[in-house]
């Protein structure tokens, strides 16, 4: 299986999803633990419900499952309340997530909000090590970010901080996922140089921490700072470069999910490109 798959939404049930992946070709899947931009709780899921996607992914073959944080969680900001709010809901969705075997769980590291970057820094690591526990299954991935206003994880740098802050005995349940219309819009060369991005990863956080790929196209000039996302072929990063990402001997064996402005049939088409992609090099 190439482990490649999609953004899908959790509307009408855990199986419903795991259905829907596999009718657009999909052996993997992204989808977000609750309302993306609301502040609510959020109802825990069904479990007879997430027995059944356990049973479709296993019969199918699906595997590497990404859960995606809401948006509204900022670990680095410095109001305590939303930190705090922050970390009690994130830990209770990786509980649920060990549920389902191979499960990953990627989040936004959020903005320091004028404090500094470093300060921000320090609270992203002192919640994973607050709330990460020794042995989970569930791999927790930081997600590499575009650098809007006070936004953390810009750069590889601010990552491996975050990542040498969290407590020894929990550090290796941390990776990071790597999106390309972010990395691109963050001022790295991706559209020109892939490999020298792959290279400059390992150099600086180590590719043994590089757990997924979103494979996004960007609306924005390199350097930009602004994340929006396009259909690949559509933006700015030549889908040459994103081939040569995604089958370097060093990274053709991660999950991808795409986040690009698609609905199921565009998805679709582009799981199939990206599997043609893959299957020339594997």
């Amino acid at each position: 299986m190439l482990n490649i798959g999609c953004h899908l939404s959790v509307e009408g049930g855990y199986e419903a999803m795991g259905r829907r992946a596999l009718s657009i070709g999909a052996d993997t899947f992204q989808f977000f633990t609750k309302n993306p931009r609301g502040r609510s709780s959020g109802k825990m899921p069904d479990s007879e419900d997430v027995a059944v996607l356990c049973r479709i992914m296993r019969e199918n073959g699906m595997s590497y499952v990404l859960a995606h944080a809401p948006y509204t969680y900022n670990p680095a900001s410095k109001d305590e309340a939303i930190r705090e709010y922050s970390a009690t809901a994130m830990a209770d969705e990786l509980a649920f997530l060990e549920s389902i075997d191979g499960a990953m769980y990627n989040f936004h590291p959020g903005c320091h909000v004028g404090q500094g970057t470093e300060a921000g820094i320090k609270f992203v690591s002192d919640m994973l090590s607050r709330i990460l526990v020794p042995g989970m299954k569930t791999k927790v991935l930081i997600e590499t970010m575009a650098g809007k206003g006070t936004e953390l994880g810009r750069s590889f740098e601010e990552i491996r901080a975050m990542i040498d802050g969290v407590d020894s005995s929990v550090r290796d349940c941390v990776g990071v996922c790597l999106d390309t219309c972010h990395v691109h819009d963050a001022g790295y060369a991706l559209a020109l140089d892939p490999v020298g991005v792959i290279e400059e990863f390992d150099r600086v956080i180590g590719l043994e921490r590089l757990f997924a790929i979103h494979v996004n196209d960007s609306k924005n000039e390199c350097g930009s700072k602004k994340d929006r996302h396009a259909r690949l072929g559509e933006g700015n990063i030549p889908l040459d470069a994103l081939a040569t990402l995604i089958t370097h001997p060093k990274t053709r064996n991660l999950p991808l999910y795409l986040e690009t402005p698609s609905d199921l049939d565009g998805y679709a088409e582009e799981i199939a490109l990206l599997n043609g992609i893959r299957k020339k090099y594997l």
